[in-house]
């Protein structure tokens, strides 16, 4: 229940990020969100699910989203089924940089130590539930009365015994577990070592709850990046002619001959170019889409 509160913190933590600093990305972003940290609590849980690949599945999820509407929030309708190219590219193109690999990178370690100490903890109540039920042997109930009762018989009625007799007896009661005492105790300092990693370098609760500012500051790339990007966005992917969107430093003449026609685009020939030296047009070519 403890890191359940965590990661319901922690989401909580990074919606209030996305809706104090970028209003008009909450409705994706808040789903985004609630799916990565579903993901977060169900590996914690023992669920079958790869920490970078539910990372890799926020960003490659968020930069669509943050292109259309945050960067190029005047793209035309027609522009708006580009959200799987933008997807795919968003990897091999670094747009958050370098953060998604350290997010990764934290949570992975994080989580899974988490994960673990969760794992152990159950093993121990396991352990503790069958030892607790034990069934003892008449012998060890003939033991049992005769070192408590003998004395009664002979009128020594606040006589114990003593503490060897009672060592005696719960070593022939307790043969059938004694021999795991070693493996408990072994047990118990391992757990013990494992909740001091996750006081320091292993802390999910410290990483969890500071993942909203690694966030903001991986959109703050984007946007510092955002010119470069949109450049490169525009003229490298396949999908460029259904964006209508074009590099920052363009001529705007060049721009407005792009939005002439969705059949027709002008390709401008550029002074300095094989064509231009051996003195051929330098009109725009038009090339069939």
């Amino acid at each position: 229940e403890a890191f359940e509160i965590v990661v319901r913190h922690a989401k909580n933590y990074t919606n209030a990020m996305f809706k104090n600093n970028y209003p008009g990305l909450t409705p994706q972003a808040f789903e985004f969100v609630g799916e990565f940290f579903t993901d977060v609590s169900l590996y914690i849980l023992g669920s079958d699910i790869n920490v970078d690949d539910m990372v890799n599945e926020f960003f490659d999820s968020l930069f669509p989203v943050i292109y259309t509407q945050l960067m190029n929030p005047g793209l035309p309708e027609s522009a708006l089924d580009i959200n799987e190219c933008l997807r795919g590219a968003r990897r091999d193109l670094k747009v958050f940089g370098n953060f998604p690999k350290l997010i990764m990178t934290q949570v992975s370690k994080s989580l899974q130590v988490t994960r673990i100490f969760l794992q152990a903890l159950n093993l121990g109540i396991e352990v503790i539930n069958t030892t607790d039920h034990l069934k003892f042997s008449k012998d060890c109930g003939r033991m049992l009365t005769r070192m408590w009762y003998c004395s009664y018989c002979q009128g020594l009625m606040m006589v114990k015994p003593c503490g060897g007799y009672c060592n005696v007896v719960m070593q022939g009661c307790m043969a059938g577990v004694v021999e795991i005492d070693k493996y408990w105790r072994e047990y118990i300092l391992s757990l013990e070592e494992l909740v001091n990693g996750m006081y320091r370098i292993y802390d999910m609760e410290n990483i969890l709850l500071g993942l909203f500012s690694t966030i903001h500051d991986s959109i703050q790339y984007v946007q510092k990046n955002g010119g470069k990007l949109t450049t490169t966005v525009s003229t490298s992917l396949p999908f460029s002619e259904k964006l209508g969107v074009t590099g920052r430093n363009e001529n705007p003449s060049l721009q407005r001959n792009r939005k002439i026609s969705q059949v027709w685009w002008p390709i401008p020939v550029v002074p300095g170019t094989q064509e231009a030296e051996a003195g051929g047009s330098l009109e725009p070519r038009n090339l069939r889409l």
